[in-house]
């Protein structure tokens, strides 16, 4: 076995929300690469944070919107074409409270509410395959008790 092989796998952790209000989903626009892409509510966990406190403070952060974690979707292993190695922690949600005058997180050019219709017919702009494949399970019914996940402290 080589160096290289010998290295531990060590891939980027994620979290990510489905927001759903009257048959729409709370998305992302961002600028990624030059382009602008669509992406779930998402971002990487911080140390100490728990996956539940990520999944509500990325939404916030992005969004502008305080939501409920209403249930867990899954966990989705993904390599990106640089070759960085994800893995994603999805959320349902459900909106709480707005905040207009909060500042997006640098990058988000604005937070959107689009049907599953709408997102499925612009897949092209979509930040990674990600982020249709958790629609497309939480479409499904694809919903596992938050109780799941556990913090060991």
């Amino acid at each position: 076995m080589n160096a290289l092989q010998s290295q531990r796998w060590a891939p980027r952790v994620t979290v990510a929300t489905v927001v759903s209000r009257a048959g729409q989903l709370l998305l992302v626009e961002e600028e990624k690469d030059g382009r602008r892409v669509l992406n779930q509510p998402a971002g990487h966990l911080e140390p100490d944070e728990s996956l539940l406190e990520a999944a509500v403070r990325e939404t916030r952060e992005e969004t502008g919107w305080d939501v409920r974690l209403t249930g867990f979707i899954g966990t989705y292993q993904w390599t990106a074409a640089d070759g960085t190695p994800f893995l994603r922690f999805a959320f349902a949600a459900e909106p709480l409270l707005h905040h207009p005058e909060q500042p997006l997180d640098a990058g988000i050019v604005q937070a959107i509410w689009l049907t599953p219709a709408q997102l499925q017919a612009d897949l092209a702009r979509l930040r990674s395959p990600l982020v249709w494949q958790t629609v497309s399970d939480w479409l499904a019914g694809q919903r596992h008790p938050l109780s799941i996940l556990r913090q060991v402290l």
